[in-house]
């Protein structure tokens, strides 16, 4: 089970509580809370994958790169997984995922 998140109020709380109220509820509080429909560990790919296709490549994806690591993903996965969106998500996004990525599973 995942633990409560509270990066939205945290961090937008007091500028922008409504959508600090649907990323800590709605999305981590019941989305990332249906383990029964799908794992925490595959929804960590799928964010993972997400967020280097569509070119998020900074604090938010090594926050999930983090949380994929501890939802059981290995160092081989994650590069394997980098690998093959490499080809798909583009070459230079690969390489900012990856310098990250080695960051994390050094930890």
């Amino acid at each position: 089970m995942m633990k409560k998140v509270t990066a939205g109020r945290d961090d937008l709380g007091g500028f922008a509580p409504k959508f600090a109220q649907l990323n800590d509820d709605v999305l981590f509080g019941e989305v990332w809370a249906r383990e029964k429909e799908l794992s925490p560990r595959d929804r960590s790919l799928i964010t993972v994958t997400a967020l280097i296709a569509g070119g998020s490549l900074d604090g938010s994806l090594k926050y999930h790169l983090q949380t994929a690591k501890a939802n059981g993903i290995k160092k081989e996965e994650i590069a394997e997984a980098l690998t093959h969106l490499a080809f798909y998500a583009g070459w230079q996004k690969a390489w900012a995922a990856f310098r990250m990525a080695k960051d994390v599973w050094a930890e």
